[in-house]
């Protein structure tokens, strides 16, 4: 198997509040659209789908968790004011945020919730994240 994930799907509980946030707030193209769901490119041959909780149980035969997902996904930018900018966008829209803050590993990151509470680190890193190389 190859290493690489090419769909990230979250099941959320209403489509349509999600496409007002994602795409009618932060501004973000989707590629598709149907009632049940909605798909998003969020890098090269990386689609993030936004799935009805319906749909998703049908699909997979068990319904998600609730409560904080166990996982984040992170939007790194070149520096701390564009962190500070998204931010202070996705709380306009109505976002939970998490303050960013200097960290000990040496970068700047804060949070926010989505529609779900589907946490999304905002993050300036000190390494060059845009340049990773995936092993042959």
């Amino acid at each position: 198997m190859d290493q690489r994930v090419s769909f990230i799907t979250l099941a959320v509980a209403d489509v349509a509040a999600s496409r007002a946030f994602y795409v009618d707030g932060l501004g973000w193209k989707p590629i598709f659209e149907a009632d049940d769901v909605l798909m998003l490119p969020v890098a090269d041959r990386v689609i993030l789908s936004l799935w009805s909780v319906e749909g998703f149980t049908a699909e997979i035969g068990e319904a998600p968790a609730s409560g904080v997902a166990p996982l984040t996904l992170a939007h790194n930018l070149a520096t701390p004011a564009e962190v500070d900018a998204v931010l202070a966008e996705a709380a306009a829209l109505g976002a939970r945020v998490h303050p960013a803050q200097h960290r000990e590993w040496g970068g700047y990151s804060g949070y926010f919730a989505d529609p779900d509470g589907f946490r999304w680190e905002i993050a300036v890193n000190p390494g060059d994240t845009g340049k990773f190389v995936l092993p042959t």
